[in-house]
């Protein structure tokens, strides 16, 4: 009775409009009461949710992406990726995929992505006449890098949730490939659709070019060198790394590039407190949620649930990604790691899988679900940006989703793909 009262009023919270942070607050004190429990302990558990110093380095990450968005760094990476693969037939569409993976890899966040790229690139797009639907969901699906290509804060979100037990540098390090596979997958997507639509090719601007904008890049992709490589050969703490390279973003969008005006850093700074404060809080009253679903043993009824409909570890892991994806479609990102991992990571341990692989996993499950309607905040900036109805897009995208799902499916079914790379260096 009191996990349908913890889950009831959750549902009917997030059915009325109120924010995710809340309905999990709301309904976590429910439970508290509605069994007995001392309201203390679950303000305790509340506070205790954010009382995490590798949380720190939430706010150094998000705030060195909007820096770099509003710094002018997104140019350099788009003529970069321009000069090196826009020869290629709907190069432009190739070109989109790949500044997301150097600039996602960068920033952390996938809606950065989009407003940052898809404003310089949606309308070149047009102008070379690329579709509209076409330009929007090329950079729609390719943003999704930005989740898993380090630094992503979604990434410390989850370690957090997982328990504090997984090293960050090794889940860092677990998103590189997938992440760069992902992108291939995408951008040969991007040229079967471009081929069949009969789009051009860019003219090849030449090495010298080439090298240019490869040098003019280098500075801002410095940035996650000092962020990744600090954390991975142990000169910082991921709290540190991401103070520095906070530091480093500022001094080359200031110095360097010369292109971060006063009005642009306020903005930057504004939007950084605005999203750490809704991560914070939605932490925070997580943290009494997932305490409650421990209370009432859902990690251990779900084991049991599932196992119990199949031993076999290929379906389970089947049942797992069509859950994750059908939330991914409905709830928040962030709202959802904090929910999911404690449910579903007992079960992927159960299977013997890693949980740096469950993590990837869940990261680019969650990570479609930001494209889908009809909750998707990346399809929804992405349209907006390209002035297109969600619906045309939609009509369109599947091509796209499909080159995510086949990545996918190789995730959760290889785990080589995210886990040679921390095998090999963590």
């Amino acid at each position: 009775m009191g996990l349908l009262l913890l889950l009831g009023i959750f549902a009917f919270c997030v059915a009325i409009g109120a924010p995710v942070a809340f309905a999990l607050g709301i309904s976590a004190i429910a439970a508290f009461w509605f069994e007995g429990l001392p309201l203390m302990i679950g303000f305790q558990r509340i506070i205790s949710g954010i009382n995490v110093f590798s949380l720190m380095a939430i706010p150094f990450f998000i705030f060195a992406g909007d820096l770099m968005f509003h710094g002018g760094i997104a140019m350099r990476l788009v003529r970069f990726a321009s000069a090196a693969v826009g020869a290629v037939r709907g190069g432009l569409g190739i070109v989109n995929v790949f500044s997301s993976m150097l600039f996602g890899g960068i920033s952390g966040s996938a809606v950065a992505d989009i407003s940052a790229l898809g404003s310089i690139l949606v309308p070149v797009m047009k102008e070379k006449g690329y579709d509209a639907d076409y330009a929007v969901n090329v950079t729609v699906t390719s943003s999704i890098a930005g989740i898993i290509i380090p630094p992503s804060h979604n990434m410390i979100i989850f370690a957090i949730a997982a328990g504090g037990g997984i090293s960050i540098s090794k889940l860092f390090l677990a998103g590189v490939v997938p992440g760069i596979l992902m992108c291939l997958c995408l951008a040969l997507a991007a040229y079967i659709v471009a081929v069949r639509r009969g789009y051009s090719a860019e003219t090849f601007p030449g090495w010298t070019a080439l090298g240019l904008s490869f040098v003019g890049a280098i500075p801002g992709l410095f940035t996650a060198v000092i962020i990744v490589g600090g954390v991975l050969s142990g000169v910082f703490t991921v709290t540190e790394s991401g103070a520095f390279g906070t530091i480093y973003a500022f001094l080359v969008t200031l110095l360097v590039y010369r292109s971060l005006s006063w009005e642009n850093f306020r903005i930057a700074v504004r939007s950084s407190v605005k999203t750490t404060s809704m991560v914070m809080i939605l932490i925070a009253c997580a943290g009494a949620f997932a305490y409650m679903l421990t209370f009432y043993q859902v990690p251990s009824k779900m084991v049991a649930l599932l196992t119990g409909i199949t031993d076999n570890p290929i379906l389970i892991l089947l049942m797992i990604n069509g859950v994750l994806l059908l939330l991914g479609m409905i709830m928040d990102m962030a709202a959802l790691i904090l929910i999911c991992t404690p449910i579903f990571l007992p079960v992927a341990n159960s299977l013997g899988m890693d949980p740096l692989q469950f993590g990837i996993m869940l990261m680019v499950n969650l990570g479609l679900g930001l494209c889908t309607p009809p909750v998707g905040s990346c399809l929804f900036v992405g349209c907006a940006v390209g002035k297109l109805p969600i619906e045309k897009a939609v009509r369109t995208i599947w091509p796209f989703y499909m080159a995510i799902f086949v990545a996918l499916m190789m995730i959760t079914f290889i785990p080589a793909i995210s886990l040679t790379l921390p095998n090999m260096l963590g």
